[in-house]
């Protein structure tokens, strides 16, 4: 199967005001090296503790930051050499759910105006469609239609996250980042959450990048598990293969420490 994303010698390192003893700038090795691929229709879990540069890689990914060194083919073009209005025309195709459902939403917005906000920036339809639109989304995602003129204080956390993957998912496109999407969630609707993403990957037909520090969640959701460790991934590997061979000893140290999936996840 041919790669939907493809990350070639990947870096982003970040100057600190700390100075090595040869006088010389100190360098936050972020991301130091990143070779990954992503097959179209799959799951790519990305696990390791925090800290260990995932979150700065899905904003590499996303090109919400540029990397230091490094080359990203998304369906076959160097996403890195577009340009502003090439950029726009990609986020179409890629989009990203971030980790916080309390800072991600625009508190002055209402829950319909933050899942139309895509539609409206990329000029998709009129003012009737895109709010049967945003009604269908929020169908999708489990939020009622009599919710939408709500604020995000108004809603819980689950909630909100939903809201965010409506709105991830309101251009239709075909790979979307899952950057810790339920790490700040109780863990009473963590599973929740997990099985409308699988639920939404089997009807749309989704790629995943679903990036966590959870082992046993990502074992649960992924096809392969890519493990980082100091901005590095240290290994790559099916599923199944993942916890019968592990080849590094991070990849051992996680396994360990590793509890069981919430039976509640499907």
């Amino acid at each position: 199967m041919d790669a939907l994303l493809s990350l070639q010698g990947v870096k982003k390192y970040y100057s600190v005001k700390k100075r090595l003893r040869a006088g010389g700038p100190a360098l936050l090795k972020a991301v130091d090296g990143i070779d990954l691929e992503i097959a179209e229709g799959e799951i790519l879990g990305l696990v390791g503790e925090s800290g260990c540069g995932k979150s700065t890689l899905s904003r590499l990914v996303m090109r919400l930051e540029e990397p230091t060194q490094g080359t990203i083919y998304f369906d076959g073009k160097n996403i890195l050499e577009l340009r502003k209005k090439d950029l726009r025309l990609l986020r179409r195709s890629m989009q990203i759910i971030f980790q916080d459902p309390y800072s991600s939403l625009n508190p002055r917005k209402t829950a319909a105006a933050i899942i139309e906000e895509p539609l409206i920036i990329h000029k998709r339809g009129d003012k009737k469609s895109r709010r049967d639109e945003v009604h269908r989304l929020m169908k999708e995602v489990g939020i009622l239609r009599e919710q939408a003129d709500r604020y995000p204080h108004e809603f819980s956390g689950g909630q909100r996250q939903r809201i965010g993957i409506a709105r991830a998912l309101a251009l239709r496109p075909g790979f979307i980042v899952a950057d810790e999407p339920i790490s700040a969630l109780d863990v009473s609707i963590q599973a929740q959450i997990i099985n409308l993403l699988l639920d939404l990957k089997e009807k749309f037909n989704l790629t995943y990048l679903f990036i966590a520090h959870d082992l046993g969640v990502v074992r649960h959701v992924s096809d392969r598990i890519a493990v980082m460790y100091l901005g590095r991934i240290v290994e790559v590997a099916k599923k199944k293969a993942f916890a019968m061979r592990p080849q590094h000893p991070y990849t051992e140290a996680l396994l360990a420490a590793s509890p069981v999936a919430d039976p509640g996840m499907r």
